[in-house]
C-alpha cells in the first residue's frame, strides 16, 4: 500500500474518487528504466492543487511494467467532483553524482544518468482534462512508451522525453496474438532479435517511430523466451491498455534499430 499525505482539494462539495497507475510499452536496448516518483500534484474541479506527496521517494522499474503490467502511484485519492485540468508527476532527476542515486537507465550493466527536461522543477504534466464522477471512482493508467521517450545524447547520459498517455481503464483492452514461426523465418528472425509489434490507429502502412504520422499507438515486445507454442505454432505478444476501436498490428524484427528522433530505412515490416 502507498502511504500517500495530501494537501489542498475541494471546498465541501461533491467528490469522487481517482485512482491512479502507471505502465510501460518498453525499449529494446535496455535492461532497467528507474524513474523516481516523489508525488502527484493533481489540478481539480475547484481550481485548487491538491498536492500528494509520498513519505518516501518510490523509484520504479518501469520495463518491469510492460505487457500489462502496471504500478498504482495514487490508491483511491478524494478529489472535487467534476473536470480536473492536469496531473503532474513529481520525479527526482538531479544532474551529476551517482547516476543510480535517482532516476536512471542501465545498459550492459552500467548506470547512465537519465535526463528528465525541467522534470526535476516542473515534473511531468498530462495536460488532458478527466472527470470525476460525483460519488464515483475514476481509474485511469499512464503509459510512458519508452520505445518513443528515450533519446540517446552524447556523453554518459539519456534524455527522457516522455510520450505520456493517459487510458481510461473503463473502456481499455489489450490486443494478444501471436507472431506465426513461418513469418519469423520469412523475415529472418532469430531467437534474441529485438522483435516487437507495432500497433497503428485505423488501417495504416506500418512505420518507424519518429514523430510523423503514422506513428504507433503503442508498441510490445515479442516473447522470445516463452518459445514457439505448439498450440498456434506462433510466439506470443500482448499489447496492453488500448481504447476500443479498430487497429492495425505490424510485426518487425528490427525494434532495436528504430530512433525515436529519426526516420530508420533500416526498420522494415
Amino acid at each position: 500500500t502507498t502511504l500517500l499525505s495530501a494537501c489542498g482539494g475541494g471546498s465541501g462539495g461533491a467528490t469522487g474518487t481517482l485512482n491512479l497507475s502507471v505502465t510501460d510499452a518498453p525499449v529494446d536496448y535496455a535492461e532497467h528504466v528507474w524513474i523516481e516518483f516523489t508525488g502527484v500534484e493533481i489540478k481539480a474541479a475547484d481550481d485548487s492543487i491538491v498536492d500528494i506527496t509520498y513519505d518516501a521517494p518510490r523509484r520504479l522499474d518501469l520495463l518491469a511494467l510492460t505487457g500489462g503490467v502496471a504500478e498504482v502511484i495514487v490508491d483511491n485519492q478524494i478529489l472535487p467532483a467534476g473536470q480536473v485540468q492536469w496531473i503532474r508527476l513529481k520525479v527526482n532527476a538531479s544532474q551529476g553524482g551517482d547516476p543510480a542515486d535517482d532516476s536512471h537507465i542501465v545498459i550492459g550493466g552500467v548506470p547512465y544518468e537519465l535526463r528528465i527536461p525541467s522534470g526535476d522543477e516542473r515534473g511531468l504534466q498530462l495536460n488532458r482534462p478527466i472527470t470525476i464522477p460525483e460519488g464515483g471512482i475514476a481509474t485511469f493508467t499512464i503509459d510512458f512508451d519508452l520505445r518513443k521517450s528515450v533519446h540517446e545524447r552524447s556523453g554518459m547520459a539519456y534524455n527522457l522525453r516522455p510520450t505520456l498517455r493517459l487510458i481510461d481503464n473503463s473502456t481499455d483492452g489489450a490486443l494478444a496474438g501471436t507472431v506465426d514461426a513461418a513469418t519469423l523465418t520469412a523475415a529472418g528472425c532469430v531467437s534474441g532479435d529485438k522483435a516487437a509489434v507495432y500497433v497503428f490507429e485505423g488501417t495504416a502502412v506500418p512505420d518507424d517511430v519518429d514523430g510523423t504520422d503514422p506513428d504507433p499507438v503503442s508498441t510490445a515486445g515479442v516473447d522470445w523466451e516463452a518459445g514457439i507454442d505448439p498450440a498456434t505454432g506462433g510466439v506470443p505478444y500482448t499489447v496492453a491498455f488500448l481504447a476500443a476501436g479498430d487497429y492495425t498490428a505490424a510485426f518487425t524484427c528490427d525494434a532495436g534499430l528504430d530512433d525515436p528522433a529519426a526516420d530508420d530505412a533500416a526498420v522494415s515490416f
